[in-house]
């Protein structure tokens, strides 16, 4: 803080600038864009059209089927290496010149947050777009919904990723251990599969995992198909948000430069 309390136009000028620099970046790197939105696609299209012909699940073709799961795994994998980019800044020394600024640390911890948030809701707009191409068919208010969840989802997996990030001295291990929680938590979320067909230990990891909730709330709004009761989605959502979000902060302030 350098001694220096900021007044709250103050704050909100130096979170909008956190997030106007994550935007920038992200845009000036044309290949990060290219693979966040055409890595989906492909999973979309080799799973989906692979075994389309030959498998429905709840009366809807298996791409239909899987869209949601494929539309989380956008935001998801975006978001949680949304981190390795704070270990990156750790090494070129432009995070130290952040915290050494009067912003406080809980300032620029929800600035890139709303960074990494602005991120997923371009790549999953063109994600969505995408689903009308294969057969889905739903309302521009749906499609509004769709992205308010995106965001809010999108919240929770950003702090996570930046909550690994603040505690990693190397971006090598970063990815390793992203690697090692980010493919659990998609697997085990019903994103591919019926989450119902889990049993034993596997249905068990499954109904702690967040994305599982957050994987059902978003095939309910686009197809009407769930496993779970609504509410308790919403309800695993916004718990899920805030506590990542608490957790995050508090990482954030005990961060080494």
């Amino acid at each position: 803080m350098n001694g220096i309390e900021l007044n709250r136009p103050d704050r909100l000028k130096g979170i909008y600038a956190i997030w106007w620099r994550e935007f920038k970046v992200f845009f000036r790197e044309k290949p990060r864009i290219i693979s966040t939105v055409l890595s989906p696609l492909i999973w979309l299209v080799a799973f989906g059209a692979g075994l389309g012909p030959s498998v429905t699940i709840e009366g809807v073709g298996y791409q239909q089927f899987i869209f949601a799961g494929i539309l989380v795994q956008t935001f998801l994998f975006s978001s949680l290496f949304y981190g390795a980019y704070l270990v990156w800044d750790r090494k070129i020394d432009v995070l130290k010149a952040v915290l050494v600024s009067p912003l406080n640390r809980s300032s620029i911890f929800f600035g890139k947050v709303l960074g990494g948030i602005t991120i997923s809701l371009f790549e999953s707009t063109i994600i969505l777009i995408a689903g009308y191409f294969i057969g889905l068919s739903y309302s521009p208010f749906v499609f509004l919904e769709a992205l308010l969840l995106v965001a809010l989802a999108s919240a929770g997996f950003c702090a996570l990723g930046l909550t690994v990030g603040s505690f990693m001295e190397s971006p090598e291990g970063f990815q390793l251990l992203s690697t090692l929680v980010l493919f659990p938590l998609f697997f085990l979320s019903g994103a591919l599969f019926p989450v119902n067909n889990l049993e034993g230990p596997l249905a068990m990891l499954a109904s702690i995992n967040p994305v599982t909730y957050i994987v059902d709330l978003f095939r309910g709004a686009l197809i009407g198909v769930t496993y779970i009761d609504m509410n308790l989605n919403l309800i695993a959502l916004a718990v899920f948000v805030i506590a990542a979000n608490f957790v995050g902060v508090k990482a954030f302030e005990r961060m080494k430069p």
